[in-house]
């Protein structure tokens, strides 16, 4: 039986708690055990309007409704204290049964309840976890706000933008850590490294269905795949690039330069915006900065961007013409007429025509460089952020046959996402202790890239991402600000607030 499955009977037989309360209210217990008919007949038990019961159909907000009608419950056996009804609400499955048994003389039907004054103070904290709880629902399970930090998706999307991301598009998660502060990540407000979460309950992986699959081409928030282990000192850098630049040994023991290691639950690592530009089973190859699915080059995106080196006749550039050109990221090189610029494709064919401007040139790795940093960090994969694979994305189901050269690409996957042991000992590959010449894919996995190609922290670094990463989809930029002006200076970017994100 599927999770979603066994949920639905637990919010359908929920009622089953409150039999005697049905009895004694003076109806058959036994109804409390019928799906409908038993939320019906508590409402009238409770007198609420027969409306709320069109909220106990929306998933989701069923739950919110469902503790609503608990803590009315109590309401008829008088009990009002805050500490008895969270009791019931945390509790419902001891509370409401020896409520309704040890407790039958105290019931009094609601019409015939004491009008209770409530005082201010109570008042405000009912409206405070009211709150509290419906949005914390909400940002759970449906919709979560979030801000793009970086230049990553530039020109796409902005640094400043402000945007709404569809928990539901792709399914919402049942959090790995539920108990946690309310609207905040990983750490405390007010704090640097106190983390927000305690990992007394941990939950496994467990995703609702969605409204839609994951697509190509879509724009996808998902926890960072690196971020399972984190240096706190550095938490914006992944620990393994830094093992791999200044060594494990240093990393752990230089707690001055990068403080305490610690290790985060899925849920809690940072989460990254990118565009998913191949699926489970697809081959990705870049070809001279232009990515290559299954053989067919993808069109770049419309605002996609690259540096260029631009050189000058010897005259500065001119700081107006790059703002209007859109221009973000600007460095002057070693000579004086000669500047590192990110343009879009546009940009640099506009560029070129400036009577200043004698040279526009793309900045582009050659085929066959080996950059180190760039995944899977070994040189028998001569790979670059420019000229890339070609790589098989791995795909649930799937069975790859394992060697010495390749279980470099699968070894993360293996280990950190699929939660076996893996050990190498030359053309010994062992998985789980035992001797092991193929692998099955338990999930599907994602590659991701910013729009921005040059300045972009994604899959080309760290490779690929795990389906139970995947957070939710953009769907919509409600507010953009400029973070170098000032709010009457153009701070507010009008033209592009109240915007689909394609």
């Amino acid at each position: 039986m599927s999770l979603t499955i066994f949920l639905l009977l637990l919010i359908a037989f929920f009622p089953i708690l409150v039999w005697k309360t049905f009895e004694t209210a003076g109806f058959n217990g036994w109804k409390s055990a019928v799906p409908f008919l038993n939320y019906y007949i508590w409402l009238k038990i409770i007198n609420k309007p027969l409306w709320w019961y069109i909220f106990l159909l929306v998933p989701f907000i069923n739950a919110f409704m469902v503790m609503l009608m608990v803590v009315e419950t109590l309401k008829c056996y008088s009990r009002y204290g805050l500490h008895e009804q969270a009791l019931a609400v945390i509790f419902p499955y001891a509370y409401l049964p020896w409520l309704g048994i040890t407790k039958e003389a105290d019931y009094v039907q609601p019409q015939n309840r004491v009008a209770r004054k409530k005082t201010a103070t109570r008042e405000w904290v009912d409206a405070i976890i009211f709150a509290v709880i419906a949005a914390t629902i909400i940002r759970m399970f449906m919709v979560e706000a979030y801000t793009i930090p970086t230049s990553s998706m530039e020109k796409s999307l902005l640094v400043g933008d402000f945007l709404f991301v569809s928990k539901l598009s792709y399914g919402p998660k049942v959090p790995n850590t539920p108990l946690a502060f309310p609207f905040v990540h990983h750490t405390l407000p007010l704090s640097k490294y106190n983390k927000s979460y305690v990992e007394w309950i941990k939950l496994p992986f467990y995703r609702f269905p969605g409204i839609t699959p994951i697509k190509r081409n879509d724009v996808v928030v998902f926890n960072y795949p690196d971020g399972d282990t984190v240096a706190l000192k550095h938490q914006n850098n992944s620990y393994y690039s830094l093992v791999r630049d200044y060594g494990r040994r240093r990393v752990w023991n230089d707690k001055m330069s990068f403080g305490d290691i610690i290790a985060r639950p899925v849920d809690k690592r940072e989460n990254y915006i990118k565009r998913c530009v191949a699926m489970p089973g697809d081959t990705l190859e870049i070809i001279n900065q232009l990515v290559h699915v299954n053989g067919v080059a993808s069109p770049l995106p419309d605002d996609a961007q690259f540096k260029y080196i631009v050189r000058t006749d010897g005259t500065k550039m001119n700081p107006k013409t790059i703002e209007r050109l859109g221009v973000t990221e600007q460095v002057r090189m070693g000579q004086q007429n000669e500047y590192e610029i990110t343009l879009t494709d546009d940009a640099a064919q506009k560029l070129k025509g400036f009577a200043n401007i004698e040279e526009v040139k793309k900045i582009i790795q050659p085929k066959g460089f080996w950059q180190f940093y760039t995944f899977p960090f070994d040189s028998a994969y001569s790979w670059n952020i420019d000229n890339y694979g070609p790589l098989v994305i791995p795909k649930a189901g799937v069975t790859v046959q394992l060697n010495r050269k390749n279980i470099v690409l699968y070894e993360r996957i293996i280990k950190a996402y699929e939660l076996n042991t893996l050990q190498v000992n030359g053309d010994i590959i062992l998985i789980n202790g035992k001797p092991a010449t193929e692998y099955t894919f338990k999930m599907d996995y994602y590659w991701m890239m910013g729009d921005n190609r040059h300045n972009s922290a994604d899959s080309r670094y760290w490779g690929f991402v795990p389906y139970d990463h995947i957070v939710g989809k953009a769907v919509f930029v409600w507010l953009s600000l400029d973070p170098n002006k000032s709010l009457f200076n153009g701070k507010v970017r009008f033209n592009k607030l109240m915007r689909s994100i394609h």
